[in-house]
């Protein structure tokens, strides 16, 4: 059916939903009428915006494209201004309504080659767009909760915080032992909009689904209700710190800053604090002297680990959340990973199916794709759940993305890609397990960190994943067997793959450094001698 055959009903519908909108904000005057209150805080002022918005896009999408003929020159620009004004009409309302719209906005800006580029280039800016509660509405929440005025509690409290995100800021402290604290405190009204704000999105995405029955975005919402409770429990993320910490223990180069419990709450939590530069940010690795290559690779090896070997994976890995510094006792780079609220925990059969179709990805096993990719839901799509997984072209998926390099070209064919499957992703998206949505957002992040620091075409991230895998499926076997003879096998197998991953990756070293150029100096010399 075509959008000009489809646009009387549609607008028909979209009269409807516009209809409600005009009916809250005029409920919305009347009951704030002779009443001191801030708009922002009013459920139906909230609504009334998130409706009014959701309108307007929808309007805008079926009004500009009505009348180009669909697959045209025409129409691709036409459609990508309407992106990009439809973005900045979400982002703003993200910026208004703040809190759960704004930690909602950033997901969505995380997604990088899910998504068309105009919404995620355009919602990105909301990491910086984040609001900021008041002294005085952090003192509150902090006498609420542990009793007692900062005074008693702080021997200084800075006034102004050292960064402030969608659900709450954090403010540099020393306590009366002399010990320099960070004290992340949630903005107090998020607790209570949250659920209503949830229950807003849910409502506007279903008229959507209605109006544009192609484009089925309830996975979002339902993500948010099962997260959101989690990221609103700073005890949970003290507990989720401690966790990941002893489990990575093995990584001298990782650093999480210590839990202060007896200052913590579900709304306060306090931690050592720690100093550092954003891990996307190359100069302040220069100036410090920390090779980008090396902070690179060490990303690839606590993500791999987290994800193949342990299925507890830190799900919010943004430039802010990932520190790189100097350790000022050994002064060895150290990777400092922050914002422990958001974790996904991979259930065993999920995460060895995941871990033998990386292992497949990585070898060009086709077969094997599609029977993993299957598994984990993705169906007769699984050609672009391969491609939506990897950010990589299905002709790279084919040749071997270990093997083929990548390229602005295909880069930009990706992007342009996400925007012309957009209903196919969107189905995708709602089949596949929901611990898969989580990871393709880590994974998107990682990209991103790694495009910004120019370290995304290196073999690093795909070695620290095979040797990951390897470890995994070799755990898995072991652990079926009842032979000491067969885990023997078993371990013989693993230590001889990992062997041969060890010689792949000298074997890229010396290629890459001065050695390998000497190398083959040498080789051409001794040719030509002969």
């Amino acid at each position: 059916r075509s959008l000009a055959e489809s646009v009387p009903p549609m607008a028909g519908r979209l009269m409807k939903v516009s209809s409600v909108a005009t009916a809250v904000i005029a409920s919305s005057g009347i009951y704030l009428y002779n009443k001191s209150v801030d708009l922002n805080d009013v459920s139906l002022i909230r609504f009334g915006r998130a409706a009014i918005t959701t309108a307007a896009i929808s309007f805008d999408y079926l009004a500009s494209l009505r009348s180009v003929q669909y697959g045209t020159e025409e129409y691709w620009a036409m459609k990508s201004k309407v992106h990009l004004r439809s973005a900045e009409r979400l982002r703003d309302l993200c910026c208004a309504n703040r809190g759960t719209f704004i930690k909602v906005g950033q997901h969505l800006g995380a997604l990088d080659y899910l998504l068309p580029e105009e919404y995620t280039s355009t919602l990105k800016v909301l990491h910086s767009r984040a609001p900021q509660s008041s002294l005085q509405e952090i003192e509150e929440v902090i006498k609420e909760d542990l009793g007692k005025e900062i005074r008693q509690l702080f021997v200084s409290f800075s006034e102004n915080p050292e960064g402030a995100a969608s659900l709450a800021q954090v403010h540099k402290a020393v306590l009366h032992d002399g010990r320099t604290v960070a004290v992340k405190v949630q903005h107090p009204k998020v607790q209570s909009q949250s659920s209503k704000d949830i229950a807003v999105m849910e409502f506007l995405l279903q008229s959507v689904t209605w109006l544009f029955p192609d484009f089925d975005f309830m996975w979002l919402v339902e993500e948010a209700k099962k997260n959101m409770p989690l990221e609103l429990d700073f005890l949970n993320e003290g507990r989720n710190a401690e966790k990941v910490a002893e489990m990575l223990k093995h990584f001298k180069f990782l650093k999480v800053p210590k839990i202060f419990w007896d200052l913590s709450t579900k709304r306060i939590l306090t931690m050592e604090f720690v100093e550092g530069g954003q891990v996307n940010d190359r100069e302040y690795m220069m100036r410090n002297g920390i090779n980008v290559n090396e902070i690179s690779q060490n990303l690839g090896k606590m993500y791999s680990e987290m994800i193949f070997v342990n299925g507890f994976v830190h799900c919010d890995p943004h430039p802010g959340n990932v520190l790189v510094r100097r350790c000022p006792k050994t002064n060895n780079a150290e990777i400092i990973l922050l914002d422990h609220g958001l974790y996904q925990v991979l259930n065993h059969k999920f995460r060895l199916d995941y871990c033998r179709l990386w292992q497949s990805l990585l070898k060009a096993d086709m077969k094997g794709i599609e029977k993993y990719s299957r598994r984990l839901g993705a169906g007769d799509l699984y050609p672009l759940f391969a491609c939506v997984l990897t950010a990589r072209s299905w002709a790279s998926v084919n040749t071997g993305i270990s093997e083929t390099p990548v390229t602005h070209t295909e880069d930009v064919e990706i992007r342009t890609n996400a925007a012309l499957y957009l209903p196919q992703i969107s189905e995708l998206l709602n089949k596949v397990p929901r611990q898969m949505l989580l990871l393709l957002k880590t994974n998107d992040l990682l990209r991103g960190i790694e495009t910004t620091l120019q370290t995304r075409a290196s073999a690093s991230s795909f070695i620290s994943m095979s040797r990951s895998c390897v470890r995994a499926v070799a755990k898995h076997k072991k652990s079926k067997s009842r032979s000491p003879y067969r885990r023997m096998q078993i371990t013989i197998s693993e230590a001889f793959t990992l062997c041969q991953i060890n010689l792949y990756e000298l074997f890229l070293w010396v290629k890459g450094s001065m050695l390998g150029d000497w190398i083959v100096s040498l080789m051409r010399r001794f040719h030509y001698a002969h």
